[in-house]
Parts: C-alpha cells; structure tokens; sequence
C-alpha cells in the first residue's frame, strides 16, 4: 500500500511560528517531511515541492501516512492506488535531475567519470561559445531526449513533451556540510503505458537521481 499526501502550512499558525517552519532548503525539506513519519526508521518516500503564493506546498508520495504532531502542516492523504492498463493515455509532469556519465579520457584503464547534467554535457559538446546555441536551445534539444532514452524502462512511451524551468541548485548539510549541487529540469506532456507492472513500479520508485531533493516523482492523471 502507498498514500499520496497533498501537504501545507497551516493557515492557523501565528506569524513567527510559520517562519520558522518554512524549510530553509531542499535538504531541510527531507528532513522536514521524514519527520513527519516519526519512528519510521525507512524514511523512503518521493515528494516534490511546489510554490503557494509565498508559501511551500509539497505533494508526497509514501508507504505510511505521514503525520504531524506538532501542528505546522496540514496534510491530506489519500489510498494510492492507480488504475493501469496497456495503451493507457496520461499527461504527466516530472522534476528530473537529468544526468550524463561519461570517461574522462579514451583510456579504458581509466575508471574516471564526469558526471553533468544534460545541459551542461550539450555545452561540451559545443567548445566554441561562439557558435554554440544558446541555453534554451540546448534545454529543448538535451531534455527531451534524455527522457526519451529511458522510457522503455519505465514502461511507457512519450507521446508529448515540454521541458522547461532549467535550475541549478546548491544545497549544504548543515552549516560545516560540504555542498551538495544538483540540476532540475522540469518536464510536462502526454504518454502512453506500455507495461502496466512495469510503470507501476515507476510510479512507486521514481525517475532518475537526487529523489532526496525533490526530484523523480512522477504525477501522472487521465486525459
């Protein structure tokens, strides 16, 4: 069984008390919401964050019901439990942090790897700046494609696809953490189920990397 949870401030929180629940980061985020499953030691979960005026809003996807004692957020959870079949048409939306690993040199007794995100691999691709398209084009050319490269996998095919809302982000473990940096792109479109078990447990483990950070889970509704 897993539950899906729409998650809010309270609206009855006193000003500085709503301050101070605010996440001040996408690693507070995770913490915030693994509290809010107590002694649940697992603490898996997908969530992505959303904005509400001035105010966060997260939608989480989970094998337990969250709960918060201490009052902060309202929560509204639900059965989680998705009707699949084969040829199923669905508009989706995905925060991906898309990635590519590639070797360091041509030495195949080199181990190294570079790691970038989709955006800034195409921009190696491209050495001279001069002539090298802009980050938007290289958003809409690189995006797509990664996504497009691993939907056999995750039992569907794209139909329709938007990519926007390219971020890079920094996040520090604390005070003294070492940075944690990470790229978001944001997709949007319509897909098509291919293998109903399979997509499932895509629904359940989500695409791609940093799913600690907000990034992977997938939202899917009927056309």
């Amino acid at each position: 069984m897993h539950y899906f949870s729409r998650i809010e401030l309270s609206r009855e929180l006193a000003p500085e008390r709503l301050a101070r629940a605010v996440p001040a980061n996408a690693y507070a985020e995770h913490q915030m919401l693994w509290w809010l499953f107590e002694d649940d030691d697992m603490g898996r979960f997908l969530f992505r964050r959303e904005q509400r005026g001035h105010w966060p809003a997260f939608y989480l996807l989970s094998a337990r019901p969250p709960r918060d004692p201490a009052g902060n957020w309202s929560i509204q959870t639900k059965e989680y439990r998705p009707r699949l079949a084969a040829g199923q048409r669905l508009a989706f939306s995905l925060r991906a942090n898309p990635v590519r690993v590639r070797r360091v040199s041509d030495d195949l007794n080199d181990k190294r790897r570079r790691r970038d995100d989709v955006v800034m691999d195409a921009k190696r691709a491209h050495p001279d700046f001069r002539n090298r398209p802009s980050q938007a084009e290289l958003v809409q050319q690189a995006g797509p494609v990664w996504l497009q490269e691993r939907t056999e996998r995750y039992g569907f095919a794209l139909e329709a696809v938007q990519v926007d809302g390219y971020r890079q982000h920094c996040v520090y473990r604390g005070q003294q953490g070492q940075p944690i940096r990470f790229s978001t792109l944001d997709y949007t479109g319509l897909l098509r189920v291919r293998d109903p078990e399979v997509f499932l447990q895509t629904l359940l483990s989500g695409v791609g990397h940093a799913k600690a950070f907000g990034c992977g889970l997938l939202l899917v509704r009927r056309c």
